[in-house]
């Protein structure tokens, strides 16, 4: 395995945006491992899976072939669906098909796999406790409820704030309480509280803690 720096959190903590920056910090190869259970979602709707149907779920998560490239586009079997996995739709069903054991065990094999060539940033539910328990920087990325849905507000202006609010206390409770990967902070995990910070207040934190655990002292400003 390369180095790896793992980075789970609830839905709206900022994961996808820090980890990006992150990893263009340190030339490593950003994973964003929620497209992966979209990618799933959307074969699954195009060939009229349901979610109940576990072992199908499980069978397409094997077949599919899913790519990321350094532009963070997001491949399916050759064709690009970077736009076509963040529709409603598909949101609604990531988070379905994510519970179910099978299609995480298959994605997590082809997570590894990626990790096995290159360094990389990795964001996700489960990145420090499942997918890499061993990674050598493990962050915890958590904020204010509150704060989290005006996230969400920004990047969908268009969807009430109650019905936002109402998503992500869904989503919480299904990350938090699946039998399969729930979502927790591994025990030598960093927590770090976005709340109130900037992007570039937050990523100087993860930056920082990167730094020490390489046994580094970092530059205080």
């Amino acid at each position: 395995m390369n180095d790896v720096i793992a980075i789970d959190g609830p839905a709206g903590a900022g994961k996808s945006t820090i980890a990006r920056r992150v990893a263009s910090q340190l030339g490593y190869t950003y994973i964003d491992t929620g497209a992966m259970y979209r990618a799933v979602a959307l074969w699954a709707i195009r060939t009229g899976i349901k979610p109940d149907e576990a072992t199908r779920l499980e069978q397409l998560a094997v077949a599919a072939e899913i790519g990321l490239d350094a532009q963070q586009r997001v491949f399916l079997n050759g064709e690009e669906i970077t736009e076509a996995i963040r529709t409603p739709e598909v949101s609604a069903l990531a988070s379905r098909v994510a519970a179910v054991g099978g299609v995480r065990t298959a994605l997590v094999l082809k997570q590894r796999a990626i990790a096995a060539s290159r360094g990389v940033v990795m964001e996700g539910r489960d990145i420090g406790t499942v997918v890499f328990p061993a990674a050598r920087v493990k962050i915890f990325l958590d904020a204010d409820p509150g704060e989290r849905v005006q996230r969400r507000a920004t990047e969908q202006p268009d969807v009430p704030t109650e019905q936002l609010a109402a998503q992500i206390a869904e989503r919480d409770a299904r990350d938090r309480g699946r039998t399969e990967s729930p979502l927790l902070q591994a025990p030598d995990a960093v927590y770090v509280d976005s709340t109130g910070l900037t992007l570039e207040q937050v990523e100087k934190k993860i930056l920082d803690i990167i730094e020490v655990s390489k046994g580094n002292t970092p530059q205080v400003e």
